[in-house]
């Protein structure tokens, strides 16, 4: 399959698409911040004009944020459902018309959720808000585009990649990967991309790259009450107030640390 990458970094985009040309596979790059309207309208039109086609598109464009509900700045909070949550929204806007366009196309939206959809981590509550939000329009949209289009959810539990170096920085040191995720529950970034794939070639309602999570949260769901008891002892000694999150402006925020593909 030919691919077009889209994030706000474009040497590391020039790196992933020189590498996927060495596989004998066409690779577009774009440079693109999802919380810009003109920025990903263009992404699809260059796809267009590069391919003619796009049979499937990826809404992964994301951070994470370490810190208490009540510590969370209106401007973070704000920030995080910017690129998260509205990122998502405007791949999808401007996904659905090229995918209905495309002659025997794969016809799949895929959005990255998270395991955290599930259950309101303490000290990520605005990530866990973002990422539920995120399932509930999944959700939605498998209903309402059944007929013609497949939607999926993806539910990583913490992945190998820069996302926690992010959230550390923003939380002065203290980030969810040390918070929320234990060792055992922390996963290759080559591991979640096998399951994407599958679903690709076999498209299913959501995917779990890590069916242990998914069995435990289906059990948390079952059972509020001990999940959090649980989920107190797991935060024991990690008070928000010691966690820092660094000041800046809502247009500053990292919005693609996680990149979108078309």
């Amino acid at each position: 399959m030919d691919v077009v990458l889209a994030a706000r970094r474009e040497d590391r985009l020039r790196e992933v698409a020189a590498h996927i040309e060495q596989l004998g596979r066409r690779a577009l790059a774009v440079r693109c911040d999802v919380a810009v309207d003109d920025d990903v309208k263009r992404l699809f039109e260059q796809t267009w004009e590069a391919f003619g086609r796009v049979d499937a598109a990826f809404a992964n464009a994301g951070y994470g944020l370490a810190a208490g509900v009540l510590d969370t700045t209106d401007v973070h909070h704000r920030a995080i459902f910017e690129t998260n949550y509205f990122g998502t929204l405007r791949v999808i806007r401007q996904a659905v018309p090229y995918l209905r366009r495309t002659p025997e196309g794969l016809r799949h939206l895929l959005i990255c959720s998270s395991a955290a959809s599930e259950i309101g981590l303490p000290w990520a509550g605005a990530y866990s808000a973002t990422k539920a939000a995120q399932d509930s329009i999944a959700g939605a949209l498998r209903c309402e585009l059944h007929k013609d289009i497949e939607v999926t959810s993806v539910h990583p539990v913490g992945t190998a990649t820069e996302f926690f170096d992010t959230a550390e920085r923003l939380a002065g040191g203290t980030g969810p990967g040390k918070v929320n995720s234990p060792r055992m529950m922390v996963q290759t970034a080559q591991t979640v991309a096998k399951k994407i794939a599958k679903a690709l070639r076999r498209p299913r309602a959501e995917v779990w790259p890590s069916p242990l999570a998914r069995l435990g949260l289906a059990l948390a769901t079952l059972m509020p009450g001990m999940t959090n008891a649980v989920l107190k002892w797991e935060s024991r000694g990690k008070d928000p107030k010691q966690q820092r999150v660094l000041p800046r402006r809502a247009d500053s925020a990292p919005h693609s640390q996680h990149d979108s593909g078309a």
